[in-house]
């Protein structure tokens, strides 16, 4: 596995997120934990549109 995939499987078996266990982590595969990565943190990926809201075509 990828150096960093182990340094986020680690993060969260450090710290499982809510309704997960460290051992429903250890058993993720790798494209699972980061699928699972992507959409805890997906608030993340918009930050630079604060304020922006609704649906627009340009």
């Amino acid at each position: 596995m990828n150096q960093k995939t182990e340094r986020l499987r680690q993060k969260y078996l450090d710290n499982p997120p809510q309704g997960m266990t460290s051992e429903d982590i250890r058993r993720m595969s790798e494209d699972a934990l980061l699928d699972m990565d992507y959409f805890l943190n997906e608030d993340d990926l918009l930050e630079d549109e604060a304020g922006v809201e609704g649906f627009y075509i340009f």
